[in-house]
């Protein structure tokens, strides 16, 4: 299916990538490389197999890589119809974080109604995400924010706490609030925050890693080469004490599950649910032109953005 691209999402993803350090841009692509993962816009062609939808349907989807174009090819599994309580905007920067928090939180955390979780750059929009559908599972959610103007903002989608690391002790604070500890933390940081994350897991918890934006200054060594193997600085870790603490650590990259087509259906199927029946907000929508790239990378780069950055293809 050709669809005409209307908006398409940014996420921290893309500057990894423009850094090269994103494996399986490396290994689906190379560079030369058209970053982005998801759009929203109207069908343009559909092959004469393709029966679920129909020439100038407005749609939105996902791809792996690409999305920053006026036009893009994708297959019919990565399209859903346009929800009519959702902008072409909204959905523009829905399928990543929702299908990426979605995995995280029920596939991978699996955590039971009642628990704490935490959740690091819960303003952001995987943990917009994140925030929500703990609640939706009947968790407790501890949100963690860079910077006070996020905390609000937080607040609104039903978090129980918010933390703001700028102003208060992060894991003073979370040991307050949950003195035995999270059945579950979900964290992007990278290597800013792991270890104290996994020290605070409750017996039972879980750590998921699905990201490593606090990489910029350590961007220069772990990049040598364009695309070439990645250097991960190197966090000791003893395997066999999990079985002691009961604690378990897992990670993801969405990017390489794109054959799991039932799975990630399934996974949109409801989420797109959630959202016409207002459990689910999308999260807060920054738009720029597309030729003003460069601009939203550096201030998704800052920290200081909140909700979900996308570029619209009409320069408005």
């Amino acid at each position: 299916v050709v669809v005409k691209t209307f908006a398409c999402g940014v996420n921290y993803a893309d500057i990894c990538i423009r850094w090269g350090l994103y494996e399986s841009a490396k290994k689906f692509v190379g560079w030369p490389i058209t970053p982005g993962f998801e759009f929203s816009g109207v069908i343009q062609w559909k092959g004469e197999n393709v029966t679920e939808f129909e020439i100038g349907q407005e749609v939105f989807g996902a791809s792996l890589f690409g999305s920053y174009s006026e036009c893009i090819r994708v297959p019919k599994n990565q399209l859903f119809a346009l929800p009519k309580k959702m902008s072409k905007n909204e959905a523009a920067g829905l399928p990543t974080v929702a299908l990426t928090a979605w995995y995280a939180f029920f596939e991978l955390a699996h955590t039971r109604p009642g628990a704490w979780v935490l959740v690091h750059s819960a303003a952001g929009g995987v943990g917009s995400m994140l925030v929500q559908m703990a609640k939706i599972a009947g968790c407790h959610a501890v949100g963690v924010v860079g910077a006070g103007h996020k905390i609000d903002f937080v607040r609104s989608l039903g978090c129980d706490h918010v933390i703001d690391k700028s102003a208060q002790d992060l894991w003073q604070e979370a040991k307050v609030i949950c003195p035995d500890g999270f059945s579950a933390v979900f964290d992007a940081n990278g290597v800013a925050t792991l270890k104290q994350s996994y020290a605070h897991l409750a017996p039972g918890g879980k750590l998921v890693i699905y990201g490593k934006n606090v990489m910029e200054d350590l961007s220069r060594s772990l990049m040598p080469q364009m695309g070439k193997a990645t250097f991960y600085p190197n966090i000791p870790c003893q395997f066999l004490s999990m079985t002691t603490a009961n604690k378990s650590i897992m990670a993801f990259n969405l990017s390489f599950m794109f054959d799991q087509i039932e799975l990630l259906a399934g996974a949109m199927k409801q989420i797109i649910g959630w959202v016409e029946e207002g459990q689910l907000k999308v999260a807060r929508v920054s738009s720029y032109p597309l030729k003003q790239v460069a601009m939203a990378h550096r201030d998704l780069e800052s920290a200081q953005t909140v909700g979900k950055l996308v570029l619209t293809m009409n320069d408005h």
